[in-house]
C-alpha cells in the first residue's frame, strides 16, 4: 500500500524537516556513525552518501546498524507514549464510579499535572476533566433509559446530588432530565425541509442551535427519521427568522469551504464528541482517514467505533464526516451516500 514517504525525495523532505509524521514509516541509517535513526531526529544531518533508508527498524538492525540513543528508534514515539498516557487515563476515568483528579492521573502516567493536562488535551481535544464530564452525561443518558426513576439513573451516574444535575441538565442533555427520559417531551425543535443542489435537506434547531442537518432524495423519508428521535417533543415549523438560518446551512452545503458560524446543539456520548471534534479540526479541502483520526483523539485501535461514530453524524457538513476517507484514499460508505460526498470533496478541492 503506497504512503505519503513512499519515494527517496518524499523521505529526505521528511528528514530535512524533522518530520514527526513520518516517524515509523521508515528509519535511515548513517554509514558513518553506524546507528539508525527515525526522521525526526535531532541529531546533525548526514551527507546523503552515508545514508540509506529502512522499512522497518528490524531491517535497519539486520543490516548491522544499531539504535541512536538521542531518538530511540527501537522504542515507541513520544508521540506514541503520550497518546497511550492519554488512551490509559481514559480508560481510568471511565473505570472509576468517581472521576480521579488531575494529580493523581498524572501521577500514574509518571507526569506533572501541567505536562499531563498539556498532553491529555493534545491527544484527545478536551481536559481531563472534560472527558470526566462528558463520560458522566453519557452514563446519565444510558441510566435515564434504563433505571426505574429519575433519582436513581442520577445516582447511578455518579452524580453527588439531584441539584447538580438539573443546574448543568441544559448543558448535559439539552433539557430536564424528566424530558429527556420521556423522548424530549416538550421540548420545542424547529425544523424546515427545503432542496439544494444535494437533494432535499432538513434543518433543525433548538434554542441552543442547529441540532440537525439531514441530506436526502425524499423530503417525507427525513421527516419520519427526525420525528423518530424525538417522538415526544414539540416538532415547530421554521418562521420567517428560521428560513434564515436554513439559508445559512444551504450556503454551507453549497460552499463547504468558506466554514460557517453556525451555533451548534452537539449532542453525543463522549467518545462520539472527541470524534466529532477531530472531524472540525480538519481543515477544508483536505481528507483524514479514520486510522488517522483514531490516532489524534489518542485511540489508534478503535478505527472501527471512529466509522461508526462518523455514521452517527447528524450535522451533514457542519461536522465535516464526508472529509473521512480509508486509508488507500478510496470513498468509503456516507450516511447520506457516497455520490453526496464525492460532491462535497469536489467542491472544496475545486475552491
Amino acid at each position: 500500500m503506497q504512503t505519503a514517504f513512499d519515494t527517496d525525495a518524499a523521505r529526505w523532505a521528511a528528514l530535512a524537516a524533522r518530520d514527526r509524521r513520518a516517524d515509523g514509516a521508515f528509519f535511515y541509517s548513517v554509514r558513518t556513525t553506524g546507528v539508525y535513526c527515525r526522521p525526526s531526529c535531532a541529531a546533525r544531518a548526514a551527507l546523503p552518501q552515508n545514508v540509506a533508508f529502512h522499512a522497518t527498524a528490524g531491517e535497519a538492525e539486520a543490516a548491522g546498524f544499531r539504535p541512536c540513543k538521542r531518538c530511540k528508534p527501537g522504542q515507541p514515539s513520544l508521540a506514541e507514549r503520550n497518546a497511550a498516557a492519554a488512551a490509559a487515563a481514559c480508560r481510568a476515568i471511565e473505570a472509576a464510579e468517581e472521576a480521579p483528579g488531575l494529580e493523581a492521573l498524572a501521577a500514574e502516567a509518571g507526569m506533572s499535572p501541567f505536562h499531563f493536562h498539556r498532553i491529555f488535551k493534545s491527544a484527545t481535544g478536551v481536559t481531563p476533566k472534560a472527558y470526566a464530564d462528558a463520560r458522566r452525561a453519557e452514563r446519565l443518558r444510558q441510566a435515564l433509559g434504563e433505571t426505574p426513576t429519575v433519582t436513581a439513573a442520577i445516582c447511578e451516574a455518579g452524580f453527588g446530588s439531584g441539584s447538580r444535575v438539573y443546574e448543568k441538565a441544559d448543558k448535559v442533555l439539552g433539557m430536564t432530565p424528566r424530558r429527556f427520559r420521556a423522548g424530549g417531551e416538550r421540548a420545542v425543535i424547529r425544523f424546515a425541509i427545503g432542496e439544494c443542489s444535494l437533494g432535499s435537506i432538513l434543518v433543525a434547531a433548538t434554542d441552543r442551535g442547529v441540532c440537525a442537518i439531514l441530506l436526502g432524495d425524499d423530503p417525507q423519508a427525513l421527516a419520519e427519521d427526525f420525528q423518530d428521535r424525538f417522538a415526544q417533543a414539540e416538532l415547530v415549523g421554521g418562521d420567517a427568522a428560521f428560513e434564515a438560518l436554513v439559508a445559512k446551512v444551504v450556503g454551507l452545503v453549497e460552499q463547504p469551504r468558506l466554514g460557517h458560524d453556525l451555533p451548534l446543539d452537539v449532542r453525543g456520548t463522549a467518545f462520539q464528541q472527541r470524534v466529532w471534534q477531530a472531524l472540525r479540526d480538519i481543515p477544508a479541502g483536505q481528507t483524514a482517514s479514520y486510522a488517522e483520526v483514531a490516532a489524534r483523539i489518542g485511540r489508534p485501535a478503535a478505527v472501527r467505533a471512529v466509522a461508526q461514530a462518523c455514521a452517527a453524524n447528524t450535522l451533514a457538513v457542519a461536522i465535516p464526516c464526508h472529509r473521512v476517507v480509508r486509508t488507500d484514499g478510496a470513498l468509503s460508505g456516507y450516511r447520506w451516500g457516497v455520490e453526496r460526498k464525492r460532491a462535497l470533496l469536489d467542491r472544496e478541492a475545486a475552491a
